[in-house]
């Protein structure tokens, strides 16, 4: 992994156009070939991002001093960026002003998040019994890799559209935001999108589910005990 710490602007191309004015800002450049934009703030979530597969071409000032390119770009950049995406014309372009950090580092293959009991199994048993999310709901897979992390489960639903599921054991704003995320990477994909979201929970909270409703994203809320088969819910009085 790659970590830059510099002053640039960025700018998005493609499905949409995005602008990020000159700032100091954190580059994250991973092994798979994502590119993420970090400021300090606004938690976890990158400002932008070039999700894999992309291709990274790094130009000095000498390269492009003299042409066009360079003609239409501050006499104060150093360094140019292009994150062309392999499969559509989307593409990030960041203008790098002044470095003050630049480092590389081997972090091996990670073992992967560790869910606690209860969110392991409700994924395997939800991963088992997909049609609880309705009649002709398929299984794509579990744990679907992103570059901002696994999306719990991965399906399609009967008409064929990609469907991703966020799955918690109490369900909370967080938990929204964390699927908004993922929904967010996975609708650039031309091979996926559109891309609807599923929240699913023992138990989700009022303010996550007002929240999620207001963005499009289906809640659905899970009977872990019957999806366990300990539970008898036919035979319930209420």
């Amino acid at each position: 992994m790659r970590l830059v710490i510099a002053t640039c602007s960025v700018d998005y191309e493609g499905r949409l156009r995005a602008h990020l004015p000159r700032a100091k800002r954190l580059l994250m450049v991973k092994n798979d070939g994502s590119v993420l934009i970090h400021s300090d703030g606004g938690s976890y979530k990158p400002l932008n991002w070039m999700s894999p597969p992309a291709r990274l071409h790094i130009a000095p000032r000498e390269e492009f001093e003299g042409t066009t390119i360079g003609e239409d770009m501050d006499a104060d950049v150093k360094e140019l960026w292009t994150v062309q995406a392999a499969k559509t014309d989307d593409r990030l372009v960041i203008r790098i002003y002044d470095k003050e950090h630049d480092s590389a580092h081997e972090l091996g293959i990670d073992p992967g998040l560790i869910k606690d009991g209860v969110e392991a199994d409700l994924q395997r048993l939800l991963a088992e019994q997909i049609e609880i999310l309705g009649t002709g709901h398929q299984l794509v897979r579990r744990e679907y890799p992103t570059a901002i992390g696994p999306v719990d489960i991965l399906a399609r639903d009967v008409n064929g559209a990609t469907v991703a599921i966020e799955l918690k054991r109490v369900g909370d704003i967080d938990g929204v935001e964390q699927l908004t995320r993922y929904l967010e990477l996975l609708n650039r994909d031309p091979l996926l999108r559109p891309v609807k979201g599923i929240f699913a929970a023992q138990r989700i909270k009022p303010q996550a589910r007002t929240l999620a409703e207001d963005r499009g994203i289906r809640c659905v809320s899970l009977d872990y005990d019957a999806m366990r088969g300990i539970d008898d819910v036919e035979a319930r009085l209420f």
